[in-house]
């Protein structure tokens, strides 16, 4: 005979089942926002549009991408965290959010308790990057010239990826090593001040650079992530170039307002899931530089929560502060 709590269960479970069919059948109901806090055209926003398109196939709806850009990717955040919490809101975020978390702790929302992870959907390298008249021509010649001299890096702004590269290089090159860092207002302007010789180095996002790479007017000398990238397969990663503790990735990932219905949310995570397996999504996105992850929402949101953990240390660590 089951216990009374069982049945209660049973019971309940009966009532809501019709709902949350119903739920999942009728989501969505309207066009969805695709909220992404960055400037139309860059890494984040080319995902998204990808991701976007296949969800307006597979739901006969449209999924409208909305620039929100400002405020070091909160703007975008806030607005999306204040939503109606129905599903008909994603928002895009990208490693920077994760170090934002330490950043800017009197923030007007909360990541971890305002969001849910949908999924993480791809991940990009970063690579280390010199003017070719640099006399560094590996990872181990570079950290040893670090050593012996200051070195200027560009980034993308303060607590970006880039920077963040340049701070775990800074640690890796340990004590004495004089790594200064310029903050730009975006990738694209640090590449062109690298090229012109002003820089010494980034540790960039590999799209950013992948064209002055192959017309020769930048020096790879190691990519941050596990495994090789097919753009420059040439290039050793940080592990096999000795050093390991450099191993880190940009990524991005969709996440909907944490009052989702969990109905909703189950149909918004299976969609998306079986978007990201599409095969030309998929293609055009690895040419654009990314690995397609595509991880289910509980993988996902363990993975931010790590991401937040280790980026939170490493701001403390070296003391970091917005601009």
């Amino acid at each position: 005979m089951p216990s009374r709590r069982s049945a209660l269960a049973l019971a309940s479970a009966a009532i809501l089942g019709p709902t949350a069919a119903r739920a999942q059948a009728s989501f969505p109901e309207h066009p969805v926002r695709y909220v992404v806090p960055f400037t139309p055209a860059g890494l984040t926003d080319i995902m998204a549009r990808l991701v976007a398109q296949k969800l307006s196939e597979i739901w006969g709806k449209p999924v409208v991408v909305e620039n929100r850009a400002g405020g070091n990717a909160q703007i975008g955040a806030d607005a999306a965290a204040k939503s109606t919490p129905d599903g008909h809101t994603l928002l895009a975020i990208t490693l920077t959010h994760a170090v934002n978390v330490a950043l800017f702790p009197q923030a007007p929302f909360n990541l971890l308790r305002d969001f849910r992870v949908v999924s993480l959907l791809g991940s990009l390298p970063l690579v280390l990057v010199v003017n070719p008249r640099s006399p560094a021509t590996t990872l181990a010649g570079f950290i040893a010239l670090a050593r012996s001299r200051p070195l200027n890096g560009g980034s993308s702004g303060t607590g970006s990826p880039p920077h963040l590269g340049l701070e775990v290089l800074r640690g890796v090159a340990g004590a004495g090593t004089n790594l200064v860092h310029a903050s730009y207002r975006g990738g694209a302007p640090a590449v062109t001040d690298l090229v012109a010789g002003n820089l010494d180095f980034i540790v960039s996002n590999l799209p950013e650079c992948i064209a002055q790479i192959r017309a020769g007017r930048l020096r790879p000398l190691a990519i941050t992530a596990a495994s090789r990238s097919p753009l420059i397969p040439e290039v050793p990663t940080v592990a096999e170039a000795g050093f390991p503790a450099l191993e880190m990735t940009n990524w991005t990932a969709m996440l909907t307002n944490a009052a989702v219905p969990a109905a909703t949310f189950q149909k918004l995570e299976r969609d998306t899931l079986a978007a990201l397996r599409d095969p030309t999504l998929r293609q055009r996105a690895e040419e654009g530089g990314f690995t397609m992850e595509g991880w289910d929402a509980a993988r996902s949101g363990d993975f931010l929560r790590s991401e937040v953990a280790r980026w939170a240390r490493l701001v403390h660590e070296a003391g970091i502060r917005p601009d």
